[in-house]
């Protein structure tokens, strides 16, 4: 399957082939799958990202012992992972840099 480039934003959980403003944090390339299953990481993110949000409403539950915190933090790692498998050389430079993956997965 043929690989296209495309231009990943976190935070916005942005996944485009087009490049405009600030949506090129990162650059892959990537099948159709590949993206498919990128888009679903970030959505889970998204999703433990929001279930924390209302956990820390809840001020007799600690954060260090909470299950939400732990999913986004996994899902968090295995977004960065795939970005750094599929990613150009700067992404891989910049992922390796912040070090958010161990030396076991990279």
């Amino acid at each position: 399957m043929e690989k296209k480039t495309y231009y990943v934003e976190i935070g916005s959980g942005e996944i485009s082939q087009i490049k405009y403003q600030n949506n090129d944090s990162f650059t892959i390339h990537a099948t159709d799958e590949e993206v498919a299953l990128l888009r679903a990481k970030l959505a889970n993110m998204h999703d433990a990202s929001y279930n924390s949000f209302w956990r820390a409403h809840v001020p007799i539950m600690p954060y260090h012992n909470d299950k939400a915190n732990d999913s986004y933090d996994s899902e968090m790692v295995e977004v960065y992972q795939m970005l750094h498998d599929l990613g150009d050389e700067t992404t891989k430079n910049h992922i390796e840099n912040i070090g958010i993956l161990d030396d076991n997965h990279i």
